[in-house]
């Protein structure tokens, strides 16, 4: 009986390469699960893992190899939400054809407040000496429009003369420019051609053939001037500012009587909210501050403008040279307007008076450089300081509010701008609005 043969113990598994051993430098590219020993296993089992391995991405036909080095633009990724936005231009464009479609009633409505918040300091010093409000406000517009109508009697006599030499001066000043150019200006020309044709074609239409058989002839004739018709149209309009003038003074007065009533009924409507409540006095007291600090502006630049007007008149031996100072100081109100009308009626009443263009160029000289420094130079650098805004979007705000509401909307343009910037400065969505308004 033969004894089994003892098995053969299993060969020892063959140990990885190590990295200074020979094997390693044989088989670099060998991934790390493969074994060292040659044969045919580790070839068959790179084939399965090339054919497993995904293709390399091929750059698309045309396109340069290192796109992805090249530098591109910056770019700014902003959304726009084109359905707000557009929502947003109706409503201001709907905004805007409301304020020009009814300004009767907006803009007796924005004077009342701007007398309330230059008149109310006065209230409140009048109160703290024991006057009640309603009392101290119908006692402070009395004098107020007491004393601009006593004014307005004293220069009156004065006024009416200067309105009626005007076209005086003006006639003057063209004869006297036609006798030193020795022709007739190319208006004057054209005038006299334009009416020589309209007669010739007048004698045309007059020696014409007869008209046909039932045809008749229509003879357009202009109707003859009516003083009647002047004179109505006239007082109308004169009823309506006085009219308009009247609902001024009256809202002031309620406003001013009324106290704090509006501001507390803000405050409500704001919401219980501390943090809003808070927001909501400080855009009133700045806006308050900022009208008050306007208001001061113009009318220190009014005196200023006034008195210094009129002293360079007196100086020059201009007449009336107290009427024109207070019509240059009323008429500093309106920007770049007033200073226009100003200058050029000032002219020709010097060219009427004097007989020569030299005093008329003088005194029209000291009246524009007048205007200049204070209306051009001091007022903006002013307005800016005590407004926070920016002389480019004060010179865009009273050219839009002059389109709107023509004079008033030169003395009132500012204002409103000035508050829509304060409440912009402290909603967090019109942050950008505030910023264009800036300094």
């Amino acid at each position: 009986m033969t004894e089994p043969t003892p098995a053969s113990p299993p060969a020892p598994a063959a140990e990885p390469p190590q990295p200074d051993s020979p094997a390693a430098d044989a088989a670099p590219n060998l991934p790390p699960h493969a074994p060292a020993a040659d044969g045919p296993a580790p070839v068959a089992q790179m084939a399965q893992a090339d054919e497993a391995a995904p293709p390399p991405a091929q750059p698309p036909s045309g396109a340069p190899a290192a796109t992805a080095s090249l530098p591109g633009p910056l770019m700014l990724h902003m959304p726009v939400d084109v359905r707000n936005l557009s929502l947003a231009l109706l409503a201001l464009f709907a905004s805007v054809a409301l304020l020009h479609w009814a300004s009767a009633v907006f803009i007796p409505i924005m004077l009342s407040l701007l007398l309330t918040t230059a008149l109310r300091p006065l209230v409140e010093v009048l109160r703290r000496c024991y006057v009640p409000r309603w009392l101290g406000a119908g006692v402070l517009l009395i004098a107020i429009v007491l004393g601009l109508a006593s004014a307005a009697w004293s220069l009156s006599d004065g006024a009416a003369q200067l309105v009626d030499s005007l076209p005086v001066a003006a006639k003057k000043v063209r004869d006297s420019l036609k006798a030193r150019t020795g022709a007739s200006s190319p208006l004057d020309t054209m005038q006299k051609a334009a009416t020589q044709i309209e007669q010739a074609a007048n004698e045309n239409s007059a020696t014409a053939s007869p008209p046909r058989r039932g045809v008749q002839r229509v003879v357009v004739e202009r109707p003859p001037f009516n003083i009647r018709d002047y004179l109505w149209s006239g007082t109308m309009g004169l009823m309506s500012a006085l009219g308009q003038l009247t609902v001024v003074v009256f809202l002031t007065y309620f406003a001013l009587a009324s106290g704090n009533l509006f501001r507390n009924k803000l405050l409500r409507i704001a919401g219980t909210s501390l943090e809003r409540r808070k927001v909501t006095i400080h855009v009133l007291e700045d806006i308050t501050n900022q009208i008050q600090r306007y208001l001061m502006v113009q009318v220190f630049t009014s005196v200023l403008v006034g008195v210094a007007t009129g002293l360079a008149y007196w100086a020059l031996g201009l007449e009336n040279a107290a009427v024109w100072g207070v019509a240059a100081g009323v008429l500093n109100l309106a920007p770049y307007i007033g200073s226009a009308l100003v200058t050029g009626a000032s002219a020709l009443v010097a060219f009427l008076q004097f007989g020569t263009l030299d005093m008329a160029l003088a005194i029209g000289g000291a009246s524009l450089v007048i205007h200049t420094l204070v209306g051009n130079l001091l007022t903006p650098w002013l307005t800016s300081r005590t407004s926070s805004m920016s002389p480019v979007a004060v010179f865009v705000s009273v050219l839009a509010w002059g389109w709107l509401w023509g004079l008033w909307g030169l003395l009132l343009g500012i204002p409103v701008m000035m508050a829509v910037k304060a409440v912009c400065d402290r909603v967090e969505d019109l942050k950008a609005v505030g910023e264009l308004l800036g300094d």
